[in-house]
């Protein structure tokens, strides 16, 4: 496995935007015919969800777009910022969180997400608290997210 193909998506709880962008990049790779290159997962910096599904509004709206998602909530641990190569957050708040759990010098790349955002957004915001459509509009955000990333980092 190439070293810097094992990507972290990291949210706040790893019920909503995490395990998302989880299953999309997974499909993604899966399309290329690489994903056994890969090491793909995702957690949350919070620990409220640890061992619980993601959201059933997420759920729905990968299974409408033909992915497929059995993740369970993890939280962010110390090991996360040497086994992966990159730690991809979600909003600013996981950001500042991430980058203050991070050792002195982090063998992860610790970036938002949105950096590959084509549509030039700053931010996956969070769904939870609203309807179904926010689980649609940060899935469309999160395909465009992985797309280009995947196609800037690893072409």
């Amino acid at each position: 496995m190439n070293d810097l193909r094992r990507v972290c998506f990291v949210c706040l709880g790893n019920i909503c935007r995490s395990p998302t962008a989880e299953a999309v990049f997974r499909h993604l790779v899966e399309q290329r015919g690489d994903a056994k290159e890969w090491l793909i997962d995702s957690c949350g910096t919070g620990d409220w969800h640890v061992g619980s599904p993601p959201d059933a509004r997420a759920l729905r709206a990968l299974k409408d777009r033909g992915y497929a998602c059995a993740h369970r909530g993890r939280q962010l641990c110390d090991a996360d910022f040497t086994r992966f190569a990159w730690l991809l957050v979600m909003d600013n708040a996981n950001l500042s969180t991430v980058e203050q759990r991070a050792p002195q010098q982090p063998h992860a790349r610790i970036h938002k997400l949105t950096e590959w955002d084509p549509q030039g957004t700053s931010e996956v915001g969070d769904p939870y608290y609203g309807g179904e459509s926010g689980f649609t509009t940060v899935l469309e955000q999160i395909e465009r997210c992985c797309t280009a990333f995947l196609a800037r980092e690893f072409p």
